[in-house]
């Protein structure tokens, strides 16, 4: 039947009606084709560019024209390849000219196989082109801006390259485990402080694998390793680092510290400390211990008697508390090195006196001991043991040609009869001492209620003390402090004396601390610091003054507002003021003395640690507080002789020098000990070999004296 052609009018066969409805599904189809061809084409993530078999474009998308900052007004289908790389050029994109790109791209293209090379752009981004060749003759090519990914990977590399450099120049061993507990770093430093190879300890080992292998090749002490891998395991688990020292079979102390990956996993490092912990180790017997005898000192000797005291359980128990007779004069005779010697045998006598080993000697300096005595049977067991040590010491001591004759006085408490705590049992210890050494010496007193002796001397003292500053029975003298390597005074210390018309000249030592028990230390260093900082006025400008400062001073109130207007009235500049406190003063670790210390370090005052190492814990209070130096006492600067007391002494001053603190030795003598300070680094030294104690206006002579001889040098 035939089709009405409705635009004609006419009659079209079936036939030719169906070949047109085909032709033009066919030209729909073609049209879909080319537009999803398009769309895919330019949603392409890289850029895209089709030339037929005479170089001529055919497509290009968006991405092709972005990449090469091309004008899309110039890429227009028919344009020839040559067109665009002068255009590239033209507009600056191209490194090199259009000719030059040309014959380097034309075997690309002339090729047969698909090919890929990679190109430089002018404002230096890397592309990467991959020529295809097309069946019907022409190429497509793909161009993908790779700058940013190889630039990561440079990045990587570099990080890799630091990462490696890191671990290979680390002074700590390192071990980095994987979330799975696996191995997966270990630096050479590891291998070299277990002193093994990398075939022992290879990566996918076990934490369990590798405590094993360290144990087994003898390098670890033996370890409980299920213990060790679980207390690792839970503390990693609950995000916590660990640490723990390590000690090797070869005597070496490894300090190892485990950290927790934020991805999961952990790093482990190791560190040598074995110089650390053995220093550590010295320092902490210097503070428990007294460096001549070796006996524990007073800190520690109170630990005990405060142990002993917390027992519920404890039972009685008797404080003995000796000084020895006639030691100065042994000192006045031969000499503080014969006075250090019998100190020693002494020691050892009374340790030998002991018959117990849970009784405790100890020295409390100078020629004190303390003796806290266990297992208490009756004043008869006490009597025995204070017969024993009166003998002992009575015997001559012997040293070479010399024979020294001293004897020993006791004052004996008993707990709990004679104090509940501490300071009551050595206070009446004290108080009985004194009985036996009133009453003729070499003697043993227990304590009794009626001794009151010393405590109306004691108020009697304070009653002259009291009236002694108004009076100006108390003058300042002053010790020069030298710079060891260019030997020049830069400073002097003050230092209290007190002239009583009928007590003569009482020593500080029997003064001060009355005067710090009654509180009259704080108006007496109050009128101590304003006529230090005054007469330091007078000095060549620069020279410095220490003024020494008590924990009763420190703690009382206006104490700062008292050495700022010192150095207000003087003049002198906050930098030329040293203030010397001792360890007592920080042992309390009271919030207002750290306070006024603070304040007054803020202003440019210069804090200095006295009699260094004789305390308590002295590492602890550099830690808790930095002082600008610390002074090496005398004790020490006399027996460095001794090679115990040289290693100490070393050990400060490099302890000094590591925290940046200068160190002053105190108490030097000799040329010897001066050039033995020097060798050692000592910065700083103080004592009658560079000059006694003198008074103000000796002082002021000399320090000007001084001062000039170096300007004229």
């Amino acid at each position: 039947m035939p089709v009405v052609d409705v635009k004609h009018g006419s009659l079209i066969p079936k036939r030719v009606a169906e070949g047109v409805e085909r032709s033009r599904h066919m030209e729909r189809e073609l049209r879909a084709q080319n537009e999803r061809f398009s769309a895919a084409v330019e949603n392409m993530s890289h850029g895209l560019c089709m030339f037929d078999a005479d170089e001529r474009m055919i497509i290009c998308n968006r991405n092709y024209v972005d990449i090469f900052r091309l004008d899309a007004r110039v890429m227009k289908p028919g344009i020839r390849f040559l067109d665009i790389l002068r255009h590239s050029v033209d507009i600056g994109i191209a490194s090199q000219s259009a000719d030059e790109l040309y014959a380097i791209r034309k075997p690309y293209i002339d090729g047969a196989k698909a090919s890929t090379y990679e190109e430089v752009l002018s404002d230096g981004r890397i592309i990467i082109i991959s020529h295809r060749p097309l069946a019907v003759g022409g190429w497509v090519s793909i161009y993908e801006d790779v700058t940013e990914h190889r630039r990561a990977e440079e990045e990587l590399k570099e990080q890799h390259r630091l990462f490696d450099a890191a671990l290979a120049n680390m002074s700590q061993g390192l071990l980095m485990y994987s979330a799975e507990g696996r191995l997966i770093v270990r630096n050479q430093r590891f291998l070299d402080l277990c002193n093994a190879r990398a075939a022992d300890f290879k990566l996918g080992m076990t934490h369990r694998q590798m405590l094993e292998k360290l144990v087994r090749l003898r390098i670890f002490e033996p370890i409980e390793i299920d213990a060790e891998v679980a207390r690792t395991k839970a503390c990693l688990q609950a995000g916590q680092p660990r640490s723990s020292y390590r000690e090797l079979v070869d005597g070496r102390t490894l300090f190892v510290a485990r950290r927790p990956l934020s991805g999961g996993g952990w790093v482990a490092t190791f560190e040598d400390v074995t110089e650390r912990r053995r220093t550590e180790e010295r320092m902490i017997h210097l503070a428990h211990h007294d460096t001549l005898t070796g006996l524990p000192n007073r800190s520690m000797f109170r630990e005990r008697l405060d142990l002993a005291l917390e027992d519920e359980a404890a039972t009685p128990f008797t404080v003995f508390s000796l000084d020895l007779d006639r030691f100065k004069a042994v000192n006045d005779t031969w000499g503080h090195p014969a006075g250090d010697w019998l100190l020693k045998s002494v020691a050892d006598r009374l340790q030998r006196c002991l018959r117990n080993e849970t009784d405790v000697v100890a020295r409390f300096g100078g020629d004190e001991f303390v003796i806290m005595q266990f297992n208490f049977k009756g004043v008869a067991n006490a009597e025995k043991l204070a017969k024993r040590i009166v003998e002992s010491i009575a015997k001559p001591f012997r040293d070479k040609r010399r024979e020294m004759h001293v004897g020993i006085s006791l004052g004996i408490t008993i707990f709990p009869h004679d104090g509940k705590d501490a300071d009551t049992l050595l206070k009446n210890a004290d108080t009985a001492l004194y009985r036996a050494k009133r009453e003729g010496r070499n003697l043993y007193r227990f304590f009794e209620p009626g001794m009151d002796a010393i405590v109306q001397a004691r108020r009697a003292l304070e009653v002259d003390l009291e009236t002694a500053l108004p009076r100006q029975e108390f003058e300042l003298e002053f010790q020069p402090i030298m710079n060891i390597a260019s030997g020049e005074i830069i400073g002097a210390e003050a230092l209290m004396r007190w002239h009583s018309p009928m007590r003569g000249t009482v020593a500080p030592e029997d003064f001060i601390p009355a005067a710090e028990e009654t509180g009259l230390i704080v108006p007496l260093g109050e009128w101590a610091l304003r006529k230090a900082c005054a007469a330091a006025a007078a000095w060549p400008s620069g020279l410095r003054v220490a003024v020494n400062a008590s924990a009763v001073q420190l703690g009382s109130d206006g104490f700062a507002r008292g050495v700022i207007s010192a150095l207000a009235f003087s003049g002198i500049p906050a930098g030329r003021l040293e203030l010397e406190i001792t360890e007592t003063v920080l042992m309390d670790e009271s919030q207002a003395v750290l306070k006024a210390l603070r304040q007054l370090r803020e202003l440019g005052i210069r804090i200095a640690l006295d009699d260094f190492g004789t305390g308590y814990s002295s590492l602890g209070y550099l830690r808790r507080f930095p002082v600008d130096k610390i002074k090496i006492d005398r004790s020490f600067t006399r027996d460095m002789r001794n090679r115990d007391t040289a290693a100490i002494v070393r050990t400060i001053i490099e302890l000094g020098t590591e925290l940046g603190i200068v160190v002053t030795a105190e108490g030097v003598e000799t040329e010897a000990q001066l050039d033995t300070l020097r060798d050692l680094g000592c910065i700083e030294a103080q004592g009658y070999l560079i000059g006694a104690p003198s008074k103000a206006a000796d002082i002021q002579r000399l320090l000007t004296s001084r001062a000039q001889h170096s300007r004229a040098g």
